[in-house]
């Protein structure tokens, strides 16, 4: 018998369940035992629920391609065999809503890749390097909802990850106004070239909804815990536009600051190359070991060279320059599926564990 916590996957026939089962194939606390998704997959063995629609560049785990689908909507089935569950479905936000909390009361933390509930003021959104302290309102959402165990926590959009990380390394010299503007990988529609080959030497200037996100959560990450629900921050002030481009892997960020004392570019690349966070102190698992590098040369971070820097995990910065119109700017790179999604979300349940948030039955 393992000892493993026992993990289920909600949406797990889709992109990002596919990466957390990849992720997940090998990972010393987590097992995944279950997995589910709706109706239409329900009943399958996860091996014929996706069959032609295996998106990893990985072989499908073996363990996995016998397991019978279970449909989302049995939560109690689903509970009694799972510790906690990520969540990854594709559904109307309200419907994702419910049955998120649906799981929650039924005792199953879940940790989501959703945007459903990132402003629910009871749940933390967390990166783990930037606010984990933010988990501390879980308590307070738990008396809400009723549970002892059961609770919700979730991960910021993807886009974010390029930038957010990089001003966060910042803050003792105060962002005050950022304009960045990101070039989307069409991963983060959950597309490939095969299925949206109209993306192929195309940009299209427009993703429903990113810009507000792009916009707000990252004030949400530096709002602070007040009577059992997080207060977003008031700055710095943050505007955004959000381009869809031909890669399949990989967000970039070109970001436009000024700060309320201006620093040397050598004490902004010292604070970059140095900057630590909690799940770098606790060596959880999937944390990179370094979380920021800046590179010197002009023509980097690139997609092709530098999207898989630690595992996908770590963020990668470069092109810092002073402005004639802001303080400096500067060019960012994230993995959107690792970072930016599954993998971020696994980093987040090692936080949890770590910190007594998810325990086995």
């Amino acid at each position: 018998m393992s000892d493993k916590l026992r993990v289920g996957i909600l949406g797990g026939t889709g992109m990002v369940g596919q990466r957390f089962i990849t992720l997940l194939e090998n990972h010393p606390w987590f097992e995944v035992v279950l997995i589910a998704a709706s109706g239409r997959s329900a009943g399958k063995r996860y091996e014929d629920a996706v069959d032609g629609r295996w998106k990893m560049q990985t072989p499908m785990p073996e363990s996995v391609k016998d397991m019978i689908v279970y449909d989302i909507n049995e939560v109690e089935k689903v509970a009694e065999q799972v510790d906690f569950v990520f969540c990854a479905v594709n559904m109307p936000k309200d419907e994702i809503r419910a049955i998120e909390e649906k799981y929650a009361k039924a005792e199953v933390p879940v940790v989501s890749n959703n945007s459903a509930n990132r402003w629910t003021p009871d749940v933390p959104m967390v990166v783990p390097e930037i606010n984990p302290e933010h988990l501390a309102v879980i308590e307070s959402q738990k008396k809400r909802l009723g549970t002892t165990r059961g609770f919700i926590c979730v991960k910021p959009n993807c886009s974010i990850q390029s930038y957010t990380p990089a001003l966060h390394a910042l803050k003792e010299f105060g962002p005050k106004l950022v304009v960045a503007t990101t070039y989307q990988a069409i991963s983060g529609a959950g597309k490939t070239f095969k299925e949206w080959p109209e993306m192929e030497g195309n940009i299209i200037p427009f993703i429903s909804g990113e810009e507000e996100k792009s916009e707000q959560e990252p004030l949400r990450l530096w709002g602070k815990v007040e009577d059992g629900q997080i207060v977003k921050a008031s700055e710095p002030v943050i505007t955004c536009q959000c381009i869809r481009v031909p890669v399949l892997d990989g967000h970039t960020a070109a970001v436009f600051v000024n700060f309320e004392k201006k620093p040397t570019k050598e004490q902004i690349i010292k604070a970059w190359r140095e900057f630590k966070g909690l799940p770098q102190e606790l060596n959880l698992p999937s944390a990179p070991k370094q979380f920021i590098q800046y590179l010197e040369d002009d023509n980097r971070p690139q997609v092709k060279l530098d999207v898989n820097y630690e595992n996908g995990m770590g963020i990668s910065l470069g092109r810092l320059r002073e402005d004639s119109v802001f303080d400096y700017k500067f060019v960012g790179l994230s993995h959107n599926t690792l970072r930016g999604a599954a993998g971020g979300a696994v980093l987040i349940a090692e936080l949890l564990k770590a910190q007594g948030y998810i325990t086995a039955k």
